[in-house]
């Protein structure tokens, strides 16, 4: 059986003693390998673009440029990557920017290393992992912008089953194997989805569908 390749990481955090145990855990792991390290969002914006990582763990508090702000940069690359944030911060403005800007997961310090791995593994496989409390925020955050009745008119009757999967929380591959479709396609409509609704994320796409339900 032919092994499948690590998922590739970088890291994006200006402290060099977390980045150093960040890239620890990392390489600890079979599943997973780093391949960047990066002290500040200015040198990430070189870095990354020249070797695409699938993962980018990113804290928010950077010298010079913000970590939210390099995460809107990154996403504007022609580049297929994942965005997890890791920060200290959980107060509403800063998830909402985040998520805005286009990160999938939300991670709060300090978090174990079984728990950063598996996050990891999650956002690669289509997840949007975030430290308990989060996710309830972050759909109070986008109860306001919650898309018209034409927008949701807009989504196909599968579209509308596949983000049903995606705010319970099944991976594409689960989602998949649901609807008797292959991952291309499960990636093909969840971009769509993403089109239609105006979003850039996962969470985002829930949040703004489901946002006036309770969790």
């Amino acid at each position: 059986m032919k092994k499948e390749m690590p998922i590739t990481v970088a890291i994006v955090e200006d402290d060099p003693e977390v980045r150093g145990t960040l890239a620890n855990i990392i390489e600890r792991d079979d599943g997973c390998h780093c391949v960047g390290e990066y002290g500040s969002a200015e040198a990430a914006l070189v870095g990354i673009p020249q070797q695409p990582p699938r993962v980018v763990l990113m804290d928010i508090d950077l010298p010079g440029m913000s970590g939210v702000e390099c995460v809107r940069r990154l996403c504007e690359q022609p580049v297929q990557l994942q965005v997890l944030m890791l920060t200290v911060y959980k107060d509403a403005d800063s998830i909402f920017d985040a998520l805005s800007a286009g990160a999938v997961g939300y991670l709060v310090k300090p978090v174990r290393a079984a728990q950063l791995i598996d996050a990891i593994h999650d956002v690669y496989g289509g997840g949007a992992p975030m430290t308990s409390g989060i996710a309830r925020k972050v759909v109070q955050l986008f109860q306001k912008s919650r898309p018209s009745a034409q927008e949701v008119d807009t989504l196909s009757p599968r579209e509308q089953e596949v983000l049903d999967f995606l705010a319970q929380g099944y991976l594409y591959k689960e989602i998949a194997d649901r609807t008797g479709s292959s991952y291309a396609t499960v990636r093909t409509h969840i971009e769509r989805i993403y089109h239609k609704l105006h979003v850039r994320s996962r969470a985002q796409a829930v949040a703004r569908y489901f946002g006036q339900k309770t969790l």
